[in-house]
């Protein structure tokens, strides 16, 4: 039992996908019921992931465990993005793949599963072609075991990963930066989703930028080692005041100074920083932002883009930006989506602060928070 999953195309899609290779999955009131299949897929078949970076991802993984060969494929922004990392990381554990596109990249055909072993792993794309291979470890021949030699992408999610994977009974051990999972046949208890950080950095935004707000996740200490939560603290330098209880989270907005900070441990919640340096008081400097490159839009440069629109001054690096901010006032205007959930709701909140703000393609957000625009309103009607 899956109890508080997110609704969303992501996981909606995730679902089908598993249903697809033979999973019974029963829609529930507030989750799922998924019924496992001993750690191999009966069937095989074509999967669509739509827009979702995640779930193919994490669906290369799965894919080497089916009886059957997998088609991976997804929206024409899913193809652009770059799989060629978690390909290669899970035929160097003894999976093939047949590229049915570019090299590299989606669509991709499963061919034969993985059995598992040793392998070397440099400069990756994304820290989740890593978590995918571990997480899939447990039910190969040997084991998987990973040693980095660079320090890994996004190093707080691979340690997020194995920290899931041992509290179902998985064997699991860390050295430095090495992972390795051995083979066994974990037990999945009943599992009930923790509030997603990602998404409540948006609430955070709000409750930051607007003086004398309060905004509470609920139930949100247990997920305070997830990365983007690190956004948390990072508020609180600029000059809003957060409120750790032992079950929720309140942050109360007041007048924010501008940071100097590297993001690069919480990415997502870099959409949502950047957000806020747009109306904070004094300029920022954002670091560590060579993965948003490769998200669902090439984040850095549409961040530029949209606080340009503003008003605000920006200096786009590589990997960083320098960030003048704007005036919180100033005439109407349309800020771009670029087809971007975080990017959608990231200047979406803003329009609860600066009025005349209206976003095109508002529906995207359906990626990650489908009732995202109904609970701005909520707020609005309660400003």
């Amino acid at each position: 039992m899956v109890t508080g999953a997110l609704r969303s195309d992501d996981c909606d899609r995730l679902v089908v996908a598993l249903q697809t290779l033979g999973v019974r999955c029963v829609e529930l009131e507030h989750g799922w019921e998924v019924h496992g299949a001993g750690g191999r897929f009966p069937r095989g078949g074509t999967v669509d992931l739509g827009d979702g970076g995640t779930p193919a991802r994490f669906m290369l993984a799965a894919a080497t465990l089916c009886d059957e060969p997998v088609t991976i494929d997804g929206s024409a922004r899913l193809r652009e993005r770059p799989m060629g990392d978690g390909i290669r990381i899970l035929e160097s554990l003894g999976a093939r793949f047949e590229c049915l596109g570019e090299a590299g990249h989606l669509p991709v055909r499963c061919i034969r599963g993985i059995t598992g072993g040793e392998v070397e792993v440099g400069e990756v794309a994304s820290s989740q072609f890593l978590s995918a291979a571990l997480l899939v470890a447990p039910w190969t021949t040997h084991g998987v075991t990973l040693r980095c030699t660079e320090a890994p992408t996004s190093a707080p999610y691979l340690r997020m990963t194995m920290r899931a994977l041992a509290e179902v009974g998985a064997e699991v051990h860390e050295d430095g930066d090495s992972f390795s999972v051995k083979p066994n046949t974990p037990s999945v208890p009943d599992q009930v989703v923790p509030p997603d950080a990602s998404t409540a950095a948006y609430w955070w935004l709000v409750g930051a930028l607007v003086p004398g707000s309060r905004v509470t996740v609920p139930s949100f200490a247990h997920s305070m080692d997830q990365p983007d939560a690190t956004l948390l603290s990072v508020f609180e330098a600029m000059g809003a005041e957060v409120a750790r209880s032992e079950v929720d989270i309140t942050l109360t907005g007041g007048s924010l100074a501008g940071i100097e900070v590297n993001c690069e441990d919480f990415p997502d919640g870099a959409v949502a920083l950047g957000a806020a340096c747009v109306l904070a008081e004094t300029p920022s400097r954002l670091t560590g932002l060579h993965t948003l490159r490769v998200k669902e839009c090439d984040r850095v440069h549409a961040l530029a883009t949209e606080i340009e629109r503003f008003g605000g001054q920006v200096v786009e690096h590589s990997d960083a930006l320098d960030i003048t901010p704007a005036p919180r006032s100033g005439p109407d205007l349309e800020v771009a989506a670029w087809n971007d959930h975080r990017m959608a709701m990231a200047f979406g909140a803003l329009g609860l602060v600066r009025s005349g703000v209206s976003v095109c393609d508002p529906g995207c957000v359906g990626k990650s928070h489908p009732g995202f625009w109904n609970d701005v309103e909520v707020l609005r009607a309660q400003a």
